[in-house]
């Protein structure tokens, strides 16, 4: 981000909730750098911007559609780049079927299942291509139920690549490039006004910014948060910002990118190593059950070794995580333990177990340093949940409010639920701070860096590391005996960390694990430098095959501290990023197709003639002897089949993906969909909702009625939640510290001086929020940050509420939640929930308590006529919106 010449920061408020990471682009800017910002509110990083572009929450689709329609209509993409290096002149299906085609949906939507077939969306191939070669094509329905596009975070879906049609010169109407340009013709800058409530001016500003910063000479970099990610819409948000980056060549290259900002210190290591439900280290799958039964199933469904690049090579990854997990016990002959591995039975997200809960379906539930009571939506939700568990182990620093709902929470207010009745039993263990415990973070950059215990935790406190550790020697113990064979898997595990003199195992002995390891002849174990020396046989062992490396030499890396990183320009001697320690992914995409530098300006990577070799001024993302003008046999697959113009090694044909022929359950391309409730009408297509999105229809999850139906305007306002530097997420490590408490020591809610007008709201008094799930109370902050949007003509407010407070009485500070007021409604591809835009009413002075609060949300409810179905048809308009399913994978060699 220092080298970028122009940074387009949107979905988040990074200077406030990245304040760390921000110091480069502060740096940036110190260099010339434009940096802009687009967000609902003025905020701290708008301060700082050299432009504050207001946007409506949700919009933001149209706005990057409009910009990609900008780029291809003044002939301002960066061809050179784009043609060699992405899939702009592959050719798509025949029977591929556009949006634009089938009034807001694409072909194969099945309104059986709500979800797509995406068979159409594949690339078109040789008539001599084997029948087989587009690769499997799941049924979105399955895709979404595993959030599969989570797996797609280190290698692109399986795609063997060998057969596709190209045009180089883009002219055919099947070309990626003719779709992308067909199918953005109507995001224009007037749908922007309208619909984002952007004017035409700012975005002239924007487009120039973009256009003018790229290219040979110049990179412009894009970052978001959670502001993009916590939307039904929210991967292909990310996905539009990738086709931008793409189009202007600014991907692989210094100061160009997208940075995905990570808030909660190793956000980016829970997702790598990880925390959830439907992946294994590196975003391995989740083997589902009936799907990947058995290993040559799996190993079939995780890649094909007749795609393209290093990802082919996932066998080598999978046998070498099986040995780290299971040792011995893992041989050629048992398939390296893969029966061992649970199976998928459905979404497993927080969301479905949540609902499981209210079923009397879950008995127990392990919180680690999480807060749901406050932190997730629909928060009322959350605590009913909790109170159909059998126990609950709540791991924390403090007595949070989901270890104290059931005698503080609010429904013991509202008598929906006594303390005397609930049957939970919850037991609190308490945890080791971040400066309590050695380990690693894995941040936002995909930096590993090392942090040193600096004090012993206090009384009974626990690290994660040690609290498993223990668990798992009890449990382990009291199977010792067993001769069941589903004990095998626990009884198995190379449970053998060394520990110290107080018996808490090593953190380094773990991070060696990870790394990986080949046994010596001698029995013992010789660390791994790269992941290109995994192997299948069982030789090799790795906990995380992305990590290998960063204890190469059996030397810690990501303890490396040279001041400023070292000499070189990509500061690689300060912690360790995966994979390899290269600091820009995909770099070989810095240097043209013949190898050189697009600029001397913007030098990194490039072809050394005489070495033969890929050099630079970083680790080289690319095969290091292949040379710029190869090309393989066709046939060939895995790291082999890279041409020399397919910088994108992880993806199955080595280009940058403007469309996406696999991968997405919701669309090939982002096209723009309203948030499951909204006050505004969808004007680019009649579908107003993603007819893929993930909805929970129940009495206890009401969506307010959108855009013009019947009982819209009983909630006629647009809120999102955001979190500010004083406090951190749910309030456990800030609302019990007395010097931050004071900082921000009250729940408020931001509005115009318009909208309180509008209301009578009173600068510093009360105010009532009300969704269809909830209504709570906050002060109210009068301010110009939040800015009337003009959208269609007529104004839309919205309303800006800090998520960090929670109802109880152990914080310093306690106050409603703001997640109480949201619904449950997904993302299909990573199944996250909308936070970040809903709609709502506010009026002055503070809400009602006991049953008159239900009352009131009951009324609300009653008067806007919102029931189980509002909100939650798959397609809005049948009389416009046209269905054209393709046929179910069982049904292709089918009659008909």
């Amino acid at each position: 981000m220092a080298n970028a010449d122009c940074i387009v920061i949107q979905g988040s408020n990074m200077a406030e909730c990245h304040p760390v990471g921000f110091q480069w682009v502060a740096e940036a800017k110190a260099r010339g750098a434009r940096v802009i910002h687009i967000d609902p509110r003025f905020t701290r990083t708008s301060a700082v911007a050299d432009k504050h572009i207001p946007i409506r929450a949700g919009s933001d689709v149209v706005l990057l559609g409009a910009l990609i329609n900008y780029v291809l209509a003044n002939d301002l993409w960066f061809s050179e780049y784009v043609i060699p290096y992405t899939n702009a002149a592959t050719l798509v299906n025949e029977g591929f079927l556009d949006t634009e085609d089938l009034g807001g949906l694409f072909s194969g939507f099945d309104p059986d299942t709500g979800q797509y077939d995406p068979t159409s969306w594949a690339y078109a191939q040789h008539e001599d291509a084997p029948e087989t070669a587009d690769g499997d094509h799941e049924h979105g329905a399955d895709a979404s139920a595993r959030a599969a596009g989570d797996q797609h975070g280190s290698g692109g879906p399986v795609l063997p690549h060998a057969r596709v049609l190209r045009d180089e010169t883009l002219r055919d109407p099947r070309t990626v490039f003719q779709i992308l340009k067909r199918h953005y013709a109507r995001y224009t800058p007037e749908m922007v006004r309208d619909l984002c409530g952007v004017s035409l001016d700012d975005f002239a500003y924007l487009a120039r910014s973009i256009t003018e910063n790229s290219g040979r000479e110049r990179t412009t970099c894009f970052a978001y948060a959670v502001g993009w990610t916590q939307h039904t819409l929210g991967a292909q948000f990310i996905r539009g910002a990738a086709i931008l980056q793409l189009l202007l060549g600014n991907m692989g290259r210094p100061g160009g990118g997208i940075m995905a900002l990570r808030g909660h210190a190793s956000i980016q290591g829970s997702t790598d190593i990880p925390t959830l439900f439907n992946l294994l280290p590196g975003y391995l799958p989740m083997p589902t059950a009936g799907k990947h039964d058995t290993y040559s199933d799996y190993l079939g469904a995780a890649a094909s070794k007749q795609q393209k690049g290093f990802w082919a090579a996932a066998d080598t990854y999978i046998v070498s995580l099986f040995k780290a997990w299971w040792g011995d016990a893992a041989r050629a002959d048992n398939d390296w333990a893969y029966d061992y591995l649970p199976r998928l039975t459905g979404p497993h997200g927080t969301y479905q177990t949540t609902t499981a809960m209210l079923a009397d379906q879950v008995e127990g539930y392990f919180l680690l340093g999480q807060n749901p009571a406050v932190g997730s939506a629909n928060g009322r939700q959350q605590r009913l949940g909790m109170s159909h568990l059998k126990w609950l182990v709540v791991r924390d620093l403090n007595m949070i409010e989901s270890a104290t709902w059931w005698k503080d929470g609010p429904e013991i207010a509202t008598g929906e639920l006594a303390t005397e009745d609930i049957a939970t039993e919850v037991f609190f263990m308490p945890a080791a701070s971040h400066v309590e415990k050695a380990g690693t973070f894995t941040q936002t950059q995909r930096l590993l860096q090392w942090r040193h215990k600096a004090i012993d935790p206090p009384g009974e406190c626990q690290s994660e590391l040690d609290f498993f550790f223990q668990l798992g020697q009890r449990i382990r113990q009291k199977l010792a005996d067993s001769t069941d064979e589903r004990d095998r898997p626990l009884l198995d595990l190379t449970w053998d960390y060394p520990t110290d003199e107080e018996g808490n195992p090593s953190s380094e002995a773990v991070l060696a694990e990870i790394n990986g390891y080949r046994r010596t002849d001698a029995g013992g174990r010789e660390p791994l430098s790269s992941y290109t020396e995994l192997k299948t046989d069982g030789s090799t062992a790795a906990g995380c095959w992305i990590y290998t490396g960063v204890y190469a030499g059996g030397v810690n890396h990501a303890a490396d501290r040279v001041p400023g990183g070292g000499p070189g320009r990509s500061q690689s001697q300060w912690g360790w990023a995966w994979p390899a320690n290269r600091r820009i992914l995909y770099n070989r995409a810095s240097a043209d197709p013949d190898g050189k530098p697009w600029s001397e300006r913007k030098k990194y990577v490039w072809w050394d003639e005489a070495k033969g070799r890929w050099v630079g001024d970083d680790v080289p993302d690319f095969v290091p002897d292949r040379a710029p003008g190869s090309r393989p046999d066709p046939d060939l697959g895995g790291p082999a089949a890279l041409a020399g113009d397919d910088p994108f090694i992880m993806q199955s044909d080595g280009k940058g993906w403007l469309f996406a022929p696999k991968g997405m359950v919701d669309g090939p391309l982002p096209a723009h969909y309203e948030p499951q409730e909204s006050p505004v009408a969808n004007a680019l297509y009649p579908q107003q909702q993603s007819p893929a999105r993930i909805t929970f229809p129940r009495k206890d999850n009401l969506s307010a009625p959108s855009a013009g139906a019947p009982g819209s305007d009983v909630y006629p306002y647009v809120f999102t939640t955001y979190r500010l530097t004083e406090h951190h997420t749910a309030g456990g490590m800030s609302r019990w510290l007395p010097y931050l408490a004071e900082l921000q020591p009250e729940m408020f809610c931001e509005v115009s001086p318009e909208l309180a007008a509008e209301r009578g709201l009173e600068p510093y008094g009360w105010a009532t929020i009300i969704s269809p799930r909830a209504a709570i109370e906050a002060r109210v902050l009068v301010t110009e940050r939040m800015t009337p949007l003009i959208i269609g003509g007529h104004i839309v407010h919205q309303i800006g509420l800090p998520y960090h407070w929670g109802v109880g009485k152990d914080a310093v500070v306690s106050g409603d939640a703001a997640n109480d007021l949201l619904g449950v409604t997904l993302d299909p591809n990573v199944q996250i929930q909308e936070s970040k835009a809903g709609s709502c009413d506010i009026r002055p002075g503070r809400r009602p308590h006991g049953e008159e609060l239900l009352r009131l949300v009951g009324e609300y409810q009653s008067r806007s006529g919102a029931t189980t179905a509002t909100d939650n048809e798959r397609i809005t308009d049948p009389a416009r919106g046209r269905v054209d399913p393709a046929p179910r994978p069982d049904q292709r060699k089918g009659e008909g």
